[in-house]
């Protein structure tokens, strides 16, 4: 615990010395494809209570941008090693190319890695009048952290709420007149070797990993209106490989899991059933897919070639129709394991229920209709806000997650190694999951 404790405080300063010299990549490494964002910060940081000013004033502008096709990552995780190496070098490079300039440190995102939410909760007494620095590290301090299990690091670590006495929903108690100080605190933990490969991956590429961040948590900050993080809503950000959840209230992220489906699959689904290659697949997908039928669909027909690449002796079309019955059970299945989580969660006590679909695979037609359906709430497609410089190909519902990144870097929320924990007022070990927590406290 203080080992990672260590490494996370290594990271922020990291990341402080790239703003001051002003300039940061950001890198989004997702399943089928690897954004890279460089940016120029202009020295007008503010330290805010969370999420920060809208992306308009945020302090930066993107320099340089590039995507490359992602190789050697499954479900969001690493599995060629030398492949991802290559793939991100040829991000950053280009990106770097269309900057004009060279970077160092870059701050990347990743989905997957079996993400699991818990909520803590501590309470310690005000040594002085007023709350300080040191009574927030007390309390964070006191929390009781889970027990959860070998080969598991934290990623986040985030106060969401403040209580001083008889008064609750306090977002920063510095400075006010207390007795008695609780805190709740948002905890995700990852599976420590994804990070360490992705860490190592980032490495070999001679960059210094300036902070880590899961995708589902920046994709809700990029692509959530400010009234939806305030009021209660959740973030299902459709990816490749993963489809990424986070629940967000009060302007902090409070849950969040993963669903090892996406995009992918219902290409693959597509490439089986009609018997031709992925690439085929995928243009298919992209050009006639769909998940509501309608009375036209079994009149148009969509040409497919199949694997030989004999054009004449594999001709053949197949109708929309064909096509919407092998892409829509798959879609159903991964929200109906979308369902599933957010039912755990304990969703529906919020006093607000909105659902915003984003990442690549959200841009199926239909596909907010049957999310509606299936999950029984409002749903609207998000695009991520819009950041000064970002070229118009990059503001597509794809890169949520790199733009979420990119304010996250400018803004970063309190975590619990932003304060001066002493070393002997290491947490004790008590279990409570995220799930009652979040019943009996909001």
């Amino acid at each position: 615990m203080i080992e990672l404790y260590e490494s996370q405080r290594a990271m922020r300063n990291m990341r402080r010395a790239a703003m001051q010299r002003g300039v940061i990549a950001i890198l989004d490494v997702g399943t089928s494809k690897i954004a890279c964002l460089v940016l120029r910060f202009d020295g007008t940081e503010t330290r805010d209570d969370g999420i920060g000013p809208l992306a308009g004033q945020s302090g930066f502008r993107v320099i340089g941008a590039a995507t490359t096709r992602s190789r050697g990552v499954r479900f969001g995780e690493i599995s060629a090693m030398g492949e991802t190496e290559r793939a991100i070098r040829t991000a950053v490079q280009a990106a770097q190319k269309m900057a004009g300039i060279r970077v160092d440190h870059v701050i990347a995102a990743f989905s997957g890695a079996d993400p699991r939410s818990y909520g803590l909760a501590g309470q310690v007494e005000v040594m002085g009048v007023t709350v300080d620095e040191q009574d927030v590290a007390r309390v964070l301090s006191a929390c009781d952290v889970p027990d959860f299990g070998h080969g598991r690091e934290v990623l986040h670590a985030q106060p969401v709420n403040f209580a001083l006495d008889h008064r609750s929903g306090l977002i920063d108690p510095r400075g006010q007149i207390g007795t008695e100080l609780s805190c709740d605190m948002h905890m995700l933990t990852v599976d420590a070797q994804a990070i360490q490969n992705l860490a190592h991956c980032v490495k070999r590429c001679d960059l210094e990993l300036a902070g880590l961040a899961s995708s589902a948590y920046v994709s809700g900050i990029a692509a959530l209106v400010e009234d939806e993080q305030e009021l209660g809503s959740a973030c299902i950000d459709m990816g490749g490989g993963t489809t990424g959840i986070s629940i967000f209230i009060k302007k902090h992220m409070i849950y969040s899991d993963s669903v090892r489906m996406g995009g992918d699959h219902v290409t693959s689904d597509i490439s089986m059933g009609l018997q031709v290659p992925m690439a085929t697949a995928e243009r298919i997908k992209t050009f006639y897919g769909g998940v509501e039928a309608t009375g036209m669909d079994d009149r148009e027909m969509i040409e497919c070639g199949g694997e030989t690449g004999d054009w004449e002796h594999d001709r053949r079309t197949v109708s929309r129709a064909e096509l919407i019955g092998i892409m829509r059970p798959r879609v159903e299945e991964i929200l109906e394991e979308v369902r599933v989580r957010l039912d755990a969660a304990g969703f529906d006590h919020l006093p607000s229920q909105q659902i915003v679909l984003t990442g690549a695979a959200s841009q199926i037609p239909g596909l907010d209709g049957l999310a509606s359906k299936i999950l029984r709430q409002q749903v609207r497609l998000g695009r991520p806000l819009r950041v000064h410089g970002l070229p118009q190909a990059a503001t597509g519902p794809g890169f949520a997650g790199a733009v979420g990144l990119c304010l996250f870097a400018a803004h970063p929320q309190d975590e619990w190694w932003d304060f001066e924990i002493p070393v002997d007022r290491y947490p004790a070990r008590s279990f409570k999951r995220a799930v009652q927590w979040f019943r009996d406290n909001w």
